[in-house]
């Protein structure tokens, strides 16, 4: 029996070694698995604070992508602005150099009149200088009648008397 009993021990303490080699193994896989949990939420967090910075750069790049509508926008207003003053402009030079050749006819006609005025004036003085000569021989020619008609009045008078 005691053999038996030994038997019994040796293989008790077989079994023994066994589970606690089986527990030393677990044991090891236990902590093993337990480093590899730690190392994947490492991963997790530093995956998440990666994603929290992603979605914060889209955010940024959403913000710039609408502040890039709204400047284009405002820039295409500006130019259809931009574009309607070039009109406006274009049209305003056109009437300036419309007014600026009606200026320069108004200005040629009105030295052509200044022209003919001198003219006119110039043949005015003249017409009213052969007027005053005409009235000073009608004044001239007078006299002599009157004189003449006195001398054939007192002639006609002396033959009278006669």
């Amino acid at each position: 029996m005691t053999d038996r009993i030994r038997e019994k021990m040796n293989s008790l303490r077989v079994e023994a070694d066994h589970a606690i080699e089986r527990a030393e193994t677990a044991e090891k896989k236990i902590h093993q698995l337990e480093l590899e949990l730690l190392a994947k939420e490492q991963e997790i967090t530093s995956l998440s604070h990666r994603l929290d910075n992603a979605n914060s750069q889209l955010d940024k790049a959403e913000s710039s992508i609408a502040d890039s509508k709204a400047d284009r926008e405002a820039g295409e207003t500006s130019k259809q602005a931009n574009e309607g003053l070039t009109r406006k402009i274009q049209l305003l030079e056109e009437e300036l150099d419309a007014a600026e050749k009606n200026v320069k006819e108004t200005v040629e006609k009105l030295r052509q009149v200044d022209v003919k005025a001198e003219h006119f004036e110039r043949q005015v003085q003249r017409v009213e200088q052969e007027r005053d000569q005409w009235e000073q021989k009608f004044e001239a020619m007078e006299r002599k009648y009157k004189e003449s008609k006195a001398e054939l009045d007192e002639l006609a008078q002396s033959l009278q008397d006669l």
